[in-house]
């Protein structure tokens, strides 16, 4: 497929209600609104055309740009281009799922996660604790930096509740995913999730609830898959 035909396709699978829906979480236009599950069925037509995909996301249409990170081949991205992307992800489903995850997968991972997260822009400091918390549940343990990770727990205990909104919220995610994949630190990462407590975080006038981290952590716990990694990270 062209560019021209997959944006055709785009438009045609949009809908007002999933427009409005996404609008309520803080989506930025242009976009069609295409349900994600909609997007999935397009990632065959687009997967085997790196090109194709970054020239998706370069339209800065958000359905365009979600497809892309579905399709792109993360070995194959470039540190300046996954840069570019950063900085054009203008929501949080864009810069915590997108972008997180196609840099977790990438060459790049902990450079680009450690940088970005002592960013002042909240998109850009909260895909860098995205794209870590990723990286964490694809990653073997023995080629973690453990000592590194301990850092990161201690300084989401001292600050994430002075944080700006999503960063608060990736942080927390970022203890929950210490907690559920890194077996050595799943203690840990319980105590300073019991530390930090409820997290609070402005979700606008959606439905959305903060994960409390414990709770999260003891439901994977129950479930005996602590430590069990995923196979991917891209969704």
């Amino acid at each position: 497929m062209t560019l021209d035909e997959v944006m055709n396709q785009l438009e045609q699978l949009g809908t007002e209600q999933t427009k409005k829906t996404y609008t309520r979480h803080g989506a930025k236009e242009p976009f069609f609104g295409v349900k994600v599950g909609d997007l999935k069925k397009l990632v065959k037509h687009v997967k085997k055309d790196q090109e194709l995909a970054l020239a998706l996301f370069d339209t800065n249409n958000h359905d365009a740009m979600y497809l892309a990170g579905l399709s792109v081949n993360p070995k194959l991205m470039k540190k300046e281009t996954l840069q570019d992307w950063v900085k054009k992800a203008n929501w949080y489903m864009l810069a915590e799922y997108t972008v997180a995850g196609v840099v977790a997968e990438s060459s790049y991972a902990l450079e680009l996660a450690k940088e970005w997260i002592n960013s002042e822009e909240e998109m850009v400091a909260t895909c860098g604790w995205s794209t870590y918390a990723n990286y964490l549940s694809i990653t073997p343990d023995e080629d973690l930096n453990i000592q590194e990770i301990q850092f990161l727990l201690n300084r989401v205990k001292e600050t994430i509740h002075q944080e700006q909104n999503r960063v608060r919220y990736t942080m927390n995610g970022f203890v929950i995913s210490v907690g559920t994949y890194v077996t050595s630190l799943h203690e840990e990462a319980i105590n300073i999730a019991e530390h930090i407590g409820k997290v609070h975080v402005d979700v606008g006038q959606t439905a959305c609830k903060v994960p409390l981290a414990t709770e999260y952590i003891h439901k994977i716990k129950q479930r005996d898959k602590i430590g069990v990694k995923k196979k991917t990270c891209i969704c």
